[in-house]
Parts: structure tokens; sequence; C-alpha cells
């Protein structure tokens, strides 16, 4: 199968069925993008597929066909350089195991919303589990974005 990941075509000998995480892992060693709970419950294996937020561990290799699949190593732009800073001035990740996933979705939150709420950011987050507990630096890091982008 041929697919598409941070702008390169990759031809990947492997089962259709098999997880979008695990080609990007094992096959593509782009180990950014983390295995947590296997069932789209926890975040840590977001990428973006067209731009949206997408869970990989549960994602067939086959639904990639076609799609322009980012992952964190291959994250840019002004919302991913806001949340990148934001996330360092305020040292956001202890562990950092959920951190991708968590930055993932919050550069998509601010391509959606430039200007979210504590409730928008609550509610875009609320799939990404932090096993930290740093929501709160996480709540504030995607603000702290939000006003450099609007700057």
């Amino acid at each position: 199968m041929k697919i598409t990941v941070n702008g390169s075509s990759h031809d990947i000998d492997a089962p259709e069925d098999m997880p979008l995480l695990w080609a990007i892992r094992d096959r593509l060693k782009l180990t950014g993008t983390k295995y947590g709970c296997g069932v789209a419950q926890c975040g840590a294996c977001t990428v973006m597929v067209d731009g949206k937020p997408q869970r990989s561990c549960v994602t067939p290799l086959k639904f990639a066909v076609d799609h322009e699949i980012t992952t964190i190593e291959g994250m840019d732009g002004a919302e991913y350089e806001a949340i990148q800073n934001a996330w360092r001035a305020i040292d956001v990740p202890q562990c950092g195991f959920c951190q991708s996933g968590q930055v993932m979705t919050a550069v998509a939150l601010l391509k959606e919303k430039p200007a979210p709420s504590d409730t928008d950011i609550d509610n875009a987050l609320a799939g990404n589990i932090c096993r930290c507990a740093t929501y709160v630096r996480i709540r504030q890091a995607v603000h702290d974005a939000a006003d450099t982008l609007e700057a």
C-alpha cells in the first residue's frame, strides 16, 4: 500500500487492517506517536488525517491510502510553533508520554478556534489522558499559544 506521511510517499508492505499506528512506528520508524490504550480512549496515538486529529491505534492502514497523514515529527506552522513554545515556557510535560497527542489535538483546536475558551479547550482535549495530570498547565499553554497568535 502507498501512503503519504509527513509529505512523503511510502510503500508499506503490511496487512490492510494493520493499525496505522504500527505502520507509523514499526515500518516508518516515526516513534513520536505513542501506543497507550489501543482502543482510542487515551489520545497518545493521535495523528492528523487531512488536518484533523485521528486515533491511529484503531485506524486501519487501508484508511490512510489517499489521505495526508501528519505525525508529530511532521508538524509545522504558526499554531504548532505557538503551542510548542507555550508548552516549553510553562513546563507542561512531566513524563511526556501523552504530549504528542496533546499537542496534535491542541494545534487542531487553535486552527478551528483561534481564541478558545476553557470549555473549548476542555472539550477538545477531553479524549487525551495525561497520567501526570498536567491539565491545568495544558489549558494555560493553549491559552498562552492563542494569545501569541493574536498578537
